[in-house]
């Protein structure tokens, strides 16, 4: 299908309210911040005529991430590259590492981290990092706001825990506590600007010993979503780091993780390297 532009049509609200009545009247209208994915739709001729409701246009959003005493807050207009060249927010190691890994700069000037997020691409960089960091969501509507946990806001393939009067209003991540270890890898074509054929983003709190006293495991593009590894999270817990453990929480990955094969990559490569990744977090997680 050829793209004819009046065919799109583009809201300009003056505020937040504006924003929200406007969505409670017309739930179809898409909020549009960054607008990265929408460009490659547009040119594939595979988006279908829609209106918009221009983010940038509403004053009352912030673009600049705010840290706080106890979490970092990014706003519906902060972008990758908001994140990545601000100081306190590359505290947070596994958002400066998916910052770098997200495409070229010219994208990461443009694409927001709310984005990231609602557009749900099981690929996505941005919300495998946020879900290791036990990211909460707030979401605001005409009737007010509600919070909802990242790891809870994706039911399927872009099925969404979110209204369509709903927008992502602010994304709140807690500050690590220190004591855990973190891992942030995706593997590509190339080792950056390109999309993931599997990523892995991880923590891991050591006790006395070898023993786990929590974790935190996220895989992307081997799910319908970015994945948040609970079997084999639970499996490790309270257990000591082991090789005979590390083995047992490789299986129980391969029994969570769904990949398909796809003009990226094939089902058992995407087993077999998300694998990998794991075991050398674990294995590096390991007391010299």
């Amino acid at each position: 299908m050829k793209p004819y532009l009046e065919d799109y049509a583009v809201i300009n609200p003056d505020s937040e309210r504006e924003v929200a009545e406007i969505l409670a009247d017309d739930p179809e209208v898409i909020p549009l911040a960054g607008g990265t994915d929408l460009f490659v739709s547009l040119k594939n001729g595979v988006l279908p005529p829609s209106a918009f409701l221009n983010m940038k246009s509403c004053p009352d959003f912030e673009k600049e991430p705010e840290l706080t005493d106890s979490e970092l807050i990014l706003e519906p207009l902060t972008t990758i590259s908001d994140v990545r060249y601000d100081e306190d927010a590359n505290r947070f190691r596994l958002l400066y590492e998916a910052c770098k890994n997200l495409s070229v700069i010219s994208i990461q000037n443009l694409a927001t981290w709310a984005g990231n997020v609602a557009n749900a691409s099981p690929c996505a960089n941005g919300a495998a990092a946020l879900m290791a960091y036990d990211a909460t969501l707030e979401l605001a509507g005409v009737e007010g706001t509600r919070e909802v946990k990242l790891t809870q806001f994706y039911r399927g393939y872009k099925e969404l825990k979110m209204e369509k009067e709903e927008y992502i209003r602010r994304i709140k991540v807690p500050r690590p506590e220190p004591g855990w270890k973190e891992y942030y890898r995706d593997v590509g074509p190339r080792e950056y600007q390109a999309i993931s054929k599997t990523l892995l983003a991880g923590r891991i709190q050591l006790g006395r010993g070898e023993e786990v006293n929590d974790v935190r495991l996220v895989a992307g593009s081997v799910y319908p979503h970015t994945l948040k590894l609970r079997q084999t999270e639970d499996y490790l817990r309270g257990r000591e780091l082991t090789e005979e453990t590390i083995d047992a929480a490789c299986e129980k990955l391969q029994e969570e993780i769904q990949p398909v094969d796809d003009v990226r990559s094939n089902r058992q490569y995407r087993r077999r390297v998300t694998e990998n990744m794991l075991r050398e977090f674990l294995q590096e997680s390991r007391p010299l």
